[in-house]
């Protein structure tokens, strides 16, 4: 295990009607800003919620952030905050409206040039306005972590941004509120979480014997709970375990002293900036395919994987035992797509894809081996 420094500044507040206790949490006296996405919260209650708890507050709001939240319906917000000195920003919805209030947050004090410099050109901020958030979806851990993930429609570009001013100040989470989320979201939340802890997890073995248990832990959890919800959508406790495993899943935690891969995520940005699909489902399509590519370097972890996470006991191969069992819960559990050709996607972008990922001098997995040939090779295992 490798040393590490874990300092996470969010106030988790969990469980049912905790929406109430915005009107503690959001500091008094401060012109807010609520962020939110396509109006679902509008038809979900938890608008109403919100204002109610917020009465009497300087409030004004920006809605339309979209799934993949985009850097030009963005900088409108952050048009918004200049002009009406904003001072406290407010976050209602999904993973994608944080993420896209994170960068509101630090873009509004950035005046070094582009704000798109800080995904592009790893720029610094040396500021950002304060985050609270209420999260109506649970998925990318956004929640809980100083990570946002920013789309440019004129470029086509999907990159990510990390730096602690945008941790939020606090995130309620009310199970409740997820009762009417759409199957699919649904689907992706819990793909999300699952491919998060995969990520920080299936590497090689570090020594880093609690950090393992912790994400097999989340791992089993949402192979149990997300066809439970699925099949139940009111069922509370199933959805607060979902809930709870979206938040640990990126938090941080499981990632402290361990070496970490992220090659999914990254080739997977790419697929969703080229061809629109949603960012779980590439992800569902490439975890496996990756595996399979990296089966010697990771071969020790995927045995320990189907061990204890499947309860593969005798297989010719764990490794491969693993992989079928994932794909497996990925297509019967979650009811999702497992192949880029069920989703329309050919050979014809992916020497593309790889170049453009290898112009941003990256070296993918956890030991820096997967360049354009590797990926290119990793795509035609997905089709």
């Amino acid at each position: 295990m490798q040393n590490f420094v874990y300092h996470n500044p969010t106030k988790l507040v969990f469980g049912k009607g905790t929406i109430a206790q915005l009107s503690d949490l959001v500091p008094t006296g401060l012109k807010v800003l609520m962020t939110y996405g396509g109006g679902s919260i509008k038809r979900n209650g938890v608008y109403d919620q919100v204002k109610a708890a917020l009465k009497g507050r300087d409030l004004i709001e920006f809605g339309g952030i979209e799934p993949n939240p985009r850097y030009e319906t963005l900088m409108k917000a952050v048009e918004v905050c200049r002009r009406e000195k904003v001072e406290f920003l407010l976050a209602v919805g999904g993973g994608s409206v944080l993420d896209g209030t994170k960068f509101i947050a630090v873009a509004a004090f950035y005046e070094a040039g582009d704000p798109w410099d800080i995904l592009a050109k790893n720029a610094k901020p040396t500021r950002a306005l304060p985050i609270g958030c209420v999260l109506t979806l649970p998925a990318t851990g956004s929640e809980s972590n100083p990570i946002a993930v920013i789309s440019r429609e004129a470029t086509r570009e999907k990159l990510a941004f990390s730096t602690p001013l945008v941790y939020p100040t606090f995130s309620i989470i009310d199970p409740e509120t997820h009762y009417s989320l759409p199957r699919r979201q649904v689907q992706n939340g819990i793909a999300d979480a699952f491919v998060h802890v995969m990520e920080q997890y299936l590497t090689y073995p570090a020594d880093a014997p609690v950090q393992d248990r912790l994400a097999e832990g989340i791992a089993r959890t949402l192979i149990e709970y997300g066809p439970k919800v699925l099949r139940q959508p009111r069922n509370y406790n199933a959805r607060a375990a979902i809930a709870l495993c979206s938040t640990l899943a990126l938090n941080g935690l499981i990632g402290c002293g361990v070496p970490q891969d992220w090659t999914t995520h990254l080739i997977g940005h790419e697929l969703t900036a080229f061809y629109g699909l949603d960012h779980a489902q590439t992800l569902v399509i490439l975890l496996p395919a990756v595996w399979r590519h990296q089966k010697r370097a990771k071969r020790k972890k995927l045995e320990q994987y189907a061990e204890r996470v499947w309860e593969v006991k005798r297989a010719k191969d764990k490794a491969e035992a693993a992989i079928r069992k994932t794909e497996e819960f990925f297509r019967t559990g979650l009811g999702m797509k497992t192949r880029l050709s069920e989703c329309g996607v050919g050979t014809e972008r992916f020497e593309e894809i790889a170049a453009r990922i290898e112009a941003r001098g990256l070296r993918l997995g956890e030991h820096k081996s997967i360049g354009r040939k590797e990926i290119v090779e990793i795509l035609k295992l997905s089709l």
